[in-house]
């Protein structure tokens, strides 16, 4: 009898032997990458100089950033050092997967550049009442479009 472990790994083969299609990167992947994304933004570092100091291609930060690469545990925990923050940021806002999927269209816009200038700036905005108009002017433009 094959151990449970075995019988999954099994199971995942013959499934993509049989053509099922991948739905792109995980969720948690894409929540992890777009972290290290936003921190490396916040700490002002490029992507170059963060591969320099994982000893790695920045085209590799690139794919970590996207989700299109899983980060490993201890390249994960290199990053943190490297961005001087810990390991349990890249899982901030992560919630229950099942019960709270993430926005996609939310992710790929915190992942643009626009976002992360949007994100980077507005909370800079003192005035709360000024914050909360500009959040009524995206919303009426948006209708409209």
């Amino acid at each position: 009898m094959t151990k449970p472990l075995e019988r999954e790994i099994s199971g995942a083969l013959v499934a993509g032997e049989a053509g099922i299609q991948d739905e792109g990167p995980h969720p948690v992947d894409r929540h992890v990458g777009l972290r290290i994304r936003m921190r490396r933004k916040e700490a002002g570092v490029s992507q170059e100089r963060l591969a320099e100091a994982l000893g790695i291609t920045f085209q590799q930060v690139q794919k970590y950033e996207r989700g299109a690469n899983r980060v490993s545990a201890s390249k994960l925990w290199e990053i943190a050092r490297a961005l001087k923050t810990t390991v349990t940021y890249f899982y901030e806002g992560l919630g229950d997967q099942d019960a709270n999927p993430p926005a996609a269209g939310g992710q790929d816009f915190l992942l643009s550049a626009e976002g992360l200038e949007l994100m980077s700036a507005f909370p800079r905005i003192p005035q709360v009442a000024l914050r909360r108009k500009l959040v009524d002017l995206v919303r009426a433009v948006a209708d409209e479009a």
